[in-house]
């Protein structure tokens, strides 16, 4: 088993700040072998490969997520993690998501729709008269929070302290937790108070808002806790902001780079879902995934020891030309590809993917259409790879019609 996994090609690109190179290598460690070394430990490249290992029950979310693997395994941080959804598993994790995926069907997810469009066009409309803007600061970075504010009922004026809390949360997500747990925890209690608070109120009047929906959800006699409700409403401002906001940001850029497809989706607004499926193929803000073996297994004719670490490597699944015709070219009018991994498998599939999508149509289309003609960018470095990834900054110049 050592010597199996020391013939494991190496894959480093993690110290990147520009997603093509790190496309281009992890495409050539794919076509050397199925399963590559990374810096975090062994990562599962083909398609075939990562959709298997999302749905196997031999693989678990780590508890914590990448907390144990940083040397926190106790304490108030840790303790508030494992009790997330992400860090669950079983028939804890399963009934959590029978008492609300309710609140999280298609239906419950379009009422926001005229909610994303009047927050982007607000958004757009601000930097038209400028003829430039920074994507990242003035559309992307602001448009998620007021859309999750919506969905939970929250008001406008709390727009900044939800941003805010965001920002701390998503320090969880990234390999320098220790230095920010003081951010975390403070973000999190505060939030806690928020909801606690919002719940408080519609216990004695619902409202059709997420809260409420957290509230009425029942299976068979069974409810939520109000520690669980708690847990649900922050784990939504986690999951759903920070993903958003650099996704949106990631697709803008490789619009701008290939003008044609800009110029499609303004004339053709109606090409908006699918271009969402392709631009999170072509270019997701999330590369990998974690699981841990929870027993001896052996994948790609490599076997994998129980307890390893294992990175799923959902972008390299995504440019796989075993099952994606010419998967390094972009175009938004794909037709019958697999569906892209981008929002995971399994019982750890995105709660959020309806109204995540709904956020990136709305977002494209307003962009396209307000700025028919492919802007200008300029420099755009990413942030690490190796945890939610984006651009840092995405300067574009337009036409002021």
């Amino acid at each position: 088993m050592t010597m199996s996994i020391l013939a494991l090609p190496d894959l480093a690109y993690d110290h990147l700040q520009d997603p093509a190179e790190a496309h281009r290598l992890i495409g050539e460690a794919r076509r050397i072998s199925p399963i590559a070394m990374g810096p975090h430990g062994p990562e599962v490249l083909t398609y075939d490969l990562v959709r298997s290992v999302l749905r196997d029950d031999r693989f678990a979310m780590p508890k914590g997520i990448t907390l144990a693997s940083q040397g926190i395994t106790s304490g108030p941080l840790w303790d508030r993690t494992i009790k997330g959804l992400l860090s669950l598993d079983g028939e804890e994790h399963h009934r959590l998501r029978r008492l609300v995926c309710k609140a999280f069907t298609p239906k419950s997810s379009a009422r926001l729709r005229t909610a994303c469009v009047d927050v982007i066009t607000e958004l757009v409309e601000n930097c038209i008269g400028a003829g430039r803007c920074d994507v990242v600061a003035d559309i992307a970075r602001p448009y998620p929070v007021p859309i999750i504010c919506e969905l939970l009922g929250a008001p406008r004026q709390d727009w900044k302290r939800f941003s805010e809390w965001a920002d701390d949360f998503f320090k969880l997500f990234g390999w320098e937790v220790a230095d920010h747990e003081t951010d975390i925890l403070r973000a999190w209690d505060e939030l806690d108070a928020y909801v606690d608070d919002m719940a408080a109120q519609r216990r004695h009047t619902m409202t059709d808002d997420l809260i409420s929906d957290l509230i009425r959800a029942e299976d068979d006699g069974d409810r939520l806790t109000h520690d669980e409700l708690l847990m649900l409403a922050g784990g939504l401002l986690m999951a759903g902001t920070d993903t958003t906001r650099n996704q949106l940001a990631a697709a803008i850029g490789v619009l701008c780079d290939h003008p044609d497809q800009w110029e499609l989706l303004a004339k053709h607004p109606e090409l908006a879902p699918g271009a969402v499926e392709e631009l999170m193929r072509f270019s997701p803000v999330i590369f990998a995934t974690m699981r841990v073996a929870r027993e001896d297994v052996e994948i790609g004719g490599h076997p994998i020891a129980a307890g390893t670490m294992v990175m799923v490597n959902t972008a390299s699944a995504n440019r796989d030309a075993a099952v994606y015709d010419d998967p390094d070219r972009l175009d938004i009018t794909r037709k019958d590809a697999p569906a892209m991994l981008t929002f995971g498998g399994g019982i750890h599939y995105c709660l959020g993917t309806h109204l995540a999508r709904i956020e990136l149509a709305e977002a494209l289309s307003v962009i396209t259409q307000r700025i028919p003609t492919a802007p200008v960018a300029g420099y755009s470095p990413w942030k690490p790879l190796m945890a939610i990834t984006g651009p840092q900054t995405l300067p574009i110049e337009f036409a002021v019609a």
